[in-house]
């Protein structure tokens, strides 16, 4: 079934975007992971609740939104060899999502005290969460503006330049961070404040090389006279695509940032030890983001070239791999938890480290479900349909989590261990609805597809 041309292509695709999706979760894991050093369970909350803000706002609108409308579009206009309108659509997913990434990022630097003061952050807390969000609100507005320009590449079949992109911000970012946060190699000592500026830093380093590949060496770029001519028919095929495919990110963030509010009520413990769990289970999704960019190019390219059942193959083995190093993922979570807690904050912690440990053991559970319906949906995605997977999430995040969390955390402020048990509920349910609607949808395009062959003939 899964012959060795088709498994070279889908991973020559999707590790270069996996080892991409690592690396820029890094940079908030090390941001996390030096403060944590530096300053204990106070600067793990400040760092991990600005990051949590501006990264589910970001991945809102821009890397689940536009991004992916602008994917989709390009790979199946490519596939189809019209180059000229993968171009157009390209241009189009870049002003869009200028416009967007300028309102985000100015009304997070605007409006920090009040956007984390109602999330729930008080005392040290917010005083030095206002400056980590004022900072980084500055770098994340060129970081969403370079994932617009890696979805273009993307579509194109190129992941590696992003992957190098991500390389360049990495290198910047450690050497920064260590020198910014602790005060080496002759630099002052700025703790959090370091530790924002190293972020802001990097992202403009990243934006920088992309803008200068896209100018002068990709095979698809922006181009003006697209702006000039603007056609709305093609606007509102990218917003069709876009906005439910930000709605669905949105139904599944915004439960969570909710969640990690109530968590806040707690007590600092409890959210410390979410909070760095959070961020090592966010490296695990990585590889179910990497393949399924994969699955949303190669199954987009395939419906370009009406081969449906070969885009449907693809999907297929997009998912396997995908589930199989996620599942090594999980595996990894249930024999080391502890040594993978106690990397994020001092060993003096206990109390963190060892109810941070118990978090990260249940996360386990659900790398595998996760794996299935984000790659699963990636595939929908490339082949159009972005109102599935929105409702998949719906359904997954307000029907079962948002009321799990409210009665067990909210109400009975039961550990914040019932927390990862609920999330692994929510993504095993996800999974299963995922699965028999992707059969559903792809069953309906090759009857579609076998009945035009029918008529032609």
């Amino acid at each position: 079934m899964f012959n060795r041309g088709i498994i070279k292509e889908v991973l020559s695709l999707a590790l270069p975007a996996v080892g991409e999706m690592i690396l820029y979760m890094m940079i908030w894991v090390l941001d996390t992971m030096m403060v944590g050093q530096y300053g204990g369970q106070v600067a793990v909350s400040t760092v991990g609740l600005s990051s949590e803000i501006m990264y589910t706002l970001s991945n809102i609108f821009i890397a689940y939104g536009i991004s992916v409308g602008t994917v989709s579009l390009i790979s199946r206009k490519l596939g189809a060899n019209e180059r000229h309108s993968a171009e157009e659509y390209a241009t189009l997913g870049l002003l869009n999502g200028s416009i967007l990434s300028f309102l985000i990022c100015f009304n997070a630097f605007i409006f920090a005290p009040k956007i984390l003061y109602y999330a729930g952050a008080r005392s040290k807390i917010l005083s030095q969460g206002i400056i980590y969000m004022k900072i980084t609100s500055i770098g994340l507005f060129f970081n969403m503006l370079m994932n617009i320009l890696n979805s273009i590449l993307r579509g194109s079949k190129n992941t590696k330049i992003p992957l190098v992109a991500s390389i360049i911000i990495n290198i910047v970012n450690i050497f920064l961070d260590w020198a910014l946060i602790f005060g080496k190699f002759g630099f002052p000592e700025l703790g959090i404040k370091g530790a924002a500026i190293a972020t802001a830093i990097s992202h403009i380093s990243g934006f920088t090389f992309i803008v200068f590949y896209t100018i002068k060496f990709s095979e698809i770029k922006p181009r003006f006279k697209y702006i000039q001519n603007l056609k709305m028919s093609k606007l509102k095929r990218l917003l069709k695509l876009s906005i439910p495919s930000s709605l669905q990110e949105a139904a599944f963030n915004l439960t969570r940032l909710l969640g990690t509010v109530m968590i806040m009520y707690i007590g600092g413990v409890a959210f410390a030890a979410n909070q760095i769990t959070t961020t090592i289970e966010s490296i695990s999704f990585m590889p179910g983001s990497g393949f399924a960019i994969a699955a949303t190019t190669l199954v987009g390219h395939k419906i370009g070239e009406n081969k449906i059942h070969e885009a449907k193959h693809y999907a297929y083995v997009c998912t396997v791999l995908g589930t199989i190093i996620m599942m090594l993922c999980g595996l990894t979570f249930l024999l080391f938890p502890k040594f993978l807690i106690s990397l994020f904050i001092n060993k003096s912690e206990t109390d963190v480290i060892n109810l941070g440990t118990i978090c990260l053991t249940i996360a386990s559970l659900e790398q595998t479900p996760m794996a299935i319906s984000m790659i699963l949906g990636g595939s929908l995605k490339g082949a159009g349909d972005t109102k599935t997977p929105f409702i998949v999430s719906l359904i997954s995040s307000w029907l079962i989590r948002l009321p799990l969390m409210i009665y067990f955390i909210y109400l009975l402020k039961a550990s914040v261990t019932y927390v990862w048990w609920i999330t692994s509920i929510q993504w095993i349910i996800d999974a299963i609805i995922m699965v028999i609607l992707f059969k559903k949808r792809f069953n309906q395009l090759i009857l579609k597809s076998d009945n035009k062959v029918q008529m032609t003939e």
